[in-house]
């Protein structure tokens, strides 16, 4: 019988085997698993420093923005705050429901924002995100939630907010994306109401609310009415010279500023630059005046008939008094003719060094960025001192005439424009540019102008108005366009102790049935300031009293003409 031996050292050479064969799998798996563990922690610590960063930017722009200082006016109103607001937004790539469906029903909840096709085209546009409202509310928040579109996100985020709408609109500005100011006190600002040390203290504007309301409503009326392409006016302190309101129209919605086109965000007031017509002739009575050209209040100089200088023939207005007429009756009729022997008499050294005075050479003397540079005339020539003399051929911002005015009137001393709150005591001191005898006497031509001349529609009852209105072609490249003016009145009040200058201005306005289609200042400009010192006389502190008003009775006797014969049909 044959016995078969188990060789066991073979059985021993295959268990080794087996076992070798094992221990290199888990090897081999224990370096995948690695390689894919360092692969995963690669992509995660690359998404996890991208969404560090950019929420670290995100929290920067949101704490920039959420830091920023709030904007009153003088009175403590707010016109600019920084307020938590939830942001409606969508990732296009990413919808599952029906497009067409979720537009319609967006659209029926943001009406605002744009029709079902407006939104369809969002929601196919190639992107990856999408805005869809910002500042929304809670309610349409969970409105739009309630689509159950995955795609549809939302956000809570900070946000700036101007609670007067288009209120002061160009003097306020607006920001950008990343917060910070881009025009208006906004940007003037920046720095400061950014300064976390001043966090909780808002800055105070010289800006009165229920004025520039007031002015605003005027304006949008008149320019309504008149069909005029812009409208420019403001309310200026003549002591301080703070900013009480500033208006430009057409406007914009600072919450809204994307919706605005270039018309809109310029400022007419501080930006554009206007041939600003017979309001000039104060200034030159003024200057001929106080430099001693003109030492008799009652002298008087030929209106008869046109002037001829060399080819240049300046004329009067239709009707005007064909006489010779002294400084107050060139102001009351609005002579261009008396206006241009008296500024021959002054000269282009006179005359220019008053207008380098006023900062007619310079950009209005404003906080803001937003100004416009004067065109004087580079070469002076005889002509060229008697058309500036009334308005013709310089042109200026509205708000460098308002400050003109208010050195007219307010004892003779020129001030910078601002828009700060000036606390008592604490006005610029300015510069002397008249003296107080002349600027006593301009008070009283300027109030002559309005009860007897061509500003009368300016009155308003008890406030003691006086002003001077302005009509000129619209200045084009090449000349003038003779079927557009500029028409300005710029006013003062109460004449007895002046306190405020209101100006207005219409750029374009025609005629009407009720102005029997007269298109000039005495119709359109001066009727939106009677108006508006009448609605805010009394809440800028002035009494309104009919029993008072300005000593005139030196000036009246040498006056020639019944007052009930002038018509304010001219400039």
């Amino acid at each position: 019988m044959t016995v078969i031996v188990a060789r066991p050292v073979p059985q021993r050479r295959n268990a080794s085997q087996r076992h070798a064969l094992v221990a290199t799998s888990h090897m081999r798996l224990m370096m995948l698993l690695m390689l894919f563990a360092a692969a995963v922690t690669l992509v995660v610590g690359r998404l996890a420093m991208l969404g560090a960063l950019s929420g670290r930017d995100a929290e920067a722009r949101v704490a920039a923005l959420a830091a920023r200082g709030d904007i009153v006016d003088r009175n403590g109103a707010p016109l600019a705050r920084t307020i938590d607001a939830w942001t409606i937004a969508v990732h296009p790539k990413k919808i599952i429901g029906d497009k067409m469906e979720i537009a319609s029903r967006l659209a029926a909840l943001m009406p605002d924002r744009g029709d079902q096709a407006w939104f369809y085209g969002q929601l196919s546009r190639n992107v990856s995100f999408v805005y869809l409202q910002r500042r929304a509310s809670p309610a349409l928040v969970e409105q739009v939630n309630a689509i159950g579109e995955p795609a549809l996100v939302f956000a809570r985020e900070t946000q700036r907010l101007y609670p007067q709408s288009t209120m002061a609109s160009h003097a306020l500005g607006f920001l950008s994306t990343d917060g910070h100011g881009m025009s208006g006190m906004e940007r003037v600002l920046d720095e400061r109401l950014l300064d976390p040390t001043k966090a909780g203290q808002p800055v105070a504007l010289s800006l009165d609310t229920r004025v520039q309301a007031a002015l605003e409503s005027e304006l949008g009326r008149a320019m309504g009415t008149f069909s005029a392409r812009g409208a420019g006016g403001i309310v200026l302190d003549v002591h301080t010279g703070e900013v009480i309101a500033m208006v430009s129209l057409p406007t914009f919605n600072p919450n809204r500023v994307g919706m605005a086109g270039s018309e809109e965000l310029r400022n007419i007031t501080t930006q554009s630059v206007f041939e600003l017509g017979s309001t000039f002739k104060p200034i030159t009575m003024a200057t001929a005046m106080d430099t001693g050209v003109v030492t008799s209040f009652a002298r008087r100089f030929d209106a008869t008939h046109p002037l001829k200088v060399g080819g240049y023939t300046i004329h009067d207005e239709r009707g005007d008094p064909k006489r010779w007429l002294n400084m107050a009756e060139t102001l009351i009729y609005s002579s261009n003719i008396a206006t241009a022997r008296v500024a021959d008499e002054v000269g282009p050294q006179r005359m220019q060094a008053m207008f380098r005075k006023l900062g007619f050479d310079t950009k209005p003397d404003i906080e803001l960025r937003e100004k416009g540079r004067p065109l004087l005339p580079t070469y002076w020539a005889r002509t060229t001192t008697m058309t500036t003399a009334y308005g013709h051929g310089i042109a200026v911002t509205p708000l460098h005439l308002a400050s003109a005015y208010a050195a007219l009137v307010n004892g003779g001393v020129w001030r910078p424009a601002t828009l700060l709150k000036v606390a008592p005591g604490h006005a610029p001191v300015g510069r002397r540019v008249i003296s107080e005898q002349t600027s006593a006497r301009m008070r009283q031509m300027l109030r002559l102008i309005v009860l007897r001349g061509t500003g009368r529609k300016g009155e308003a009852p008890g406030y003691r108005v006086g002003g001077k209105t302005g009509t000129a072609e619209a200045a084009v490249a090449g000349g003038y366009d003779r079927s557009r003016n500029v028409a300005t009145f710029a006013a003062a009040f109460p004449m007895d102790e002046p306190r405020y200058v209101v100006l207005a201005m219409l750029d374009s306005p025609l005629g009407t049935k009720e102005t029997f289609g007269w298109k000039t200042a005495a119709w359109n400009a001066a009727p939106v300031v009677g108006r508006t010192i009448s609605r805010v006389g009394a809440m800028l502190g002035v009494v309104p009293d009919a029993t008072r008003d300005i000593d005139v009775s030196d000036i009246v006797p040498t006056l020639w003409q019944d007052p009930s014969r002038v018509q304010p049909t001219g400039q």
